[in-house]
């Protein structure tokens, strides 16, 4: 049987190790290339490149695969990658291994979400996958299985258009790690911040920061799964539609 054909993008960069390992993890599974930023893009969200020129190059990596490097967005990287560089639709369309959490409302945010989030957009099979450590040298290894898993359920189980999973994987040995829990998106926010400090000439400047701050203590929220030792799986709908307002507000609205 033909070998499934995967695209593979990130927003930490084409060189990260979190993409780095996914690459690897998915030339077991399929065909892949990877079209991904030529530098780091986190916290870009949905952002798309439309005021200045975009280009892009083949490198060479180890393994069979297929990279490009592209200088814009992760959702610029799907969009390219579609248009100029694959010949065919891709069969799934992997975004990640994200250094750090996208869990919660992260997912707003999220470069690597973002990039699923635009593959489903264009009707396609799409995961983001995270790893809750922010470290360079974090230890993907772990999550091998657990991705590798996912991405062949799904590949038999196709998800339904118009979703795609986010996929957050706790930093934990792979032997602590207790399962898969399907999930909804925590209601945690960040309390920001900024900081405001001068610079030798005077003129302030500011640094974002605050905290985490998880409302969401019920059992089927994924912050509690990934507290507890299990990969959270959420979900994901790009149709942003507050369907159960809408009568209400035809009411108030519509003369």
């Amino acid at each position: 049987m033909k070998k499934p054909l995967i695209l593979v993008t990130n927003d930490d960069g084409i060189t990260a190790p979190g993409i780095r390992n996914l690459v690897s993890f998915m030339n077991e599974i399929g065909d892949v290339v990877v079209v991904a930023p030529d530098s780091p893009q986190s916290g870009k969200g949905h952002a798309i490149t439309i005021n200045s020129t975009l280009t892009y190059e083949e490198i060479s990596m180890e393994g069979p695969q297929k990279d490009y490097s592209l200088s814009g967005t992760p959702v610029d990287c799907v969009k390219f990658a579609l248009d100029k560089i694959l010949t065919r639709k891709p069969d799934l369309v992997v975004s990640g291994i994200n250094h750090g959490a996208n869990s919660s409302i992260n997912v707003i945010y999220s470069g690597t979400m973002s990039a699923a989030v635009e593959a489903g957009v264009e009707g396609l099979q799409a995961i983001g996958f995270s790893l809750l450590d922010f470290s360079w040298d974090a230890d993907f290894s772990q999550a091998k299985t657990f991705i590798q898993s996912i991405v062949k359920k799904v590949l038999e189980n196709p998800i339904p258009k118009g979703i795609v999973l986010n996929v957050n994987i706790p930093k934990l040995p792979a032997e602590e790690i207790k399962g898969i829990k399907v999930c909804k998106q925590a209601n945690a926010k960040w309390e920001e911040n900024f900081d405001e400090r001068v610079n030798p000439h005077g003129k302030k400047y500011y640094w974002l920061s605050g905290y985490f701050n998880n409302m969401d203590k019920s059992e089927d929220a994924d912050e509690t799964a990934l507290s507890d030792g299990y990969i959270s799986v959420v979900p994901v709908k790009f149709d942003l539609t507050a369907y159960e307002y809408l009568k209400d507000l035809q009411n108030v609205l519509t003369f």
